[in-house]
């Protein structure tokens, strides 16, 4: 970690439903530690992506730390265009699946250690329609969950068990799902379209055993029935795919269409209920700052 880093600092300062006192004031103790000059900037809701666009423009920042979760880091994603600038985070969010995936630490004082440290990786952006996704996109159920925890009060891994029954009794399950990849084209019913970059949700459920966030590949899950015991099986740290539960296929493009208007999640942010998609690697990759134990 040298004074040579220029941070821009982007903060959400409701993600998660968390205060964030402390780290904010770890942060900028540490920036002033190593003489780091830093700009901040707290997410409002309105034109973020552009004003974090700008800032870089101006600022010209060779590091951006993302203290938020996974909606805040996609926002920074898709305002970052030059390579020469890596993004590290500071987990503040409900379910914060992408630092999970890249096995970023719990303690706050490991995680500024990463975040400002020289272990950077290049991860695949996948573009679906006009939005950026680095972590994991689905159709289906688990959006579903999502929409019915962002509608509630309660925030945090609580906020979403509270959801997940009232989700299974309420959301319209199977989806009729029509795919065209790899110049074929594949008709299933399922009860959850996974769109995946990386393995694990941020609940720690493994949905994808083989994915590498940095392959230039994403897989196609299709989930196609709900069975309480092939779900549990995916909490252990390896997993194996049963066949007759889900079925998986590697990509890097794709066209989906649904029978019916499905709900649509990206990077644990419901989007909307759509009828297709457009699935493609972006050409840009973006630079994180990850543990030097994290194997892609």
């Amino acid at each position: 970690m040298t004074s040579t880093l220029k941070v821009l600092l982007v903060i959400n300062p409701i993600s998660g439903g968390i205060n964030k006192d402390q780290k904010i004031s770890a942060l900028k103790n540490k920036f002033k530690e190593f003489q780091i000059s830093f700009t901040e900037y707290l997410t409002s809701g309105n034109d973020d992506t552009e004003n974090i666009r700008a800032l870089i423009n101006e600022q010209t920042p060779n590091r951006i730390l993302v203290l938020g979760g996974d909606g805040t880091i996609k926002m920074v994603a898709e305002a970052v265009h030059s390579e020469e600038i890596a993004v590290g985070i500071i987990p503040a969010g409900s379910s914060n699946g992408l630092a999970h995936s890249l096995g970023i630490p719990d303690d706050l004082e490991t995680q500024l250690e990463v975040a400002l440290g020289d272990h950077i990786i290049a991860v695949d952006k996948i573009k679906i329609n006009d939005e950026i996704c680095l972590h994991i996109a689905d159709l289906g159920i688990n959006a579903e969950l999502i929409r019915n925890y962002e509608n509630s009060n309660v925030r945090g891994k609580l906020g979403y068990l509270m959801q997940s029954i009232p989700t299974i009794f309420s959301c319209d399950y199977p989806f009729e799902f029509t795919i065209e990849l790899n110049n074929q084209t594949i008709k299933k019913t399922g009860i959850l379209l996974v769109i995946a970059n990386a393995r694990k949700y941020g609940t720690g459920a493994t949905v994808n055993p083989s994915g590498k966030i940095n392959d230039r590949t994403f897989e196609l899950l299709i989930y196609k029935k709900l069975d309480l015991v092939e779900i549990i099986k995916t909490l252990r740290e390896k997993v194996e795919m049963n066949p007759e539960f889900v079925e998986c296929y590697p990509a890097n493009s794709a066209c989906i269409r649904c029978a019916e208007k499905v709900p649509f999640q990206i990077d644990g942010e419901f989007i909307a209920e759509v009828s297709e998609l457009k699935v493609e690697l972006s050409s840009e990759q973006l630079k994180l700052a990850c543990p030097f134990q994290f194997k892609s």
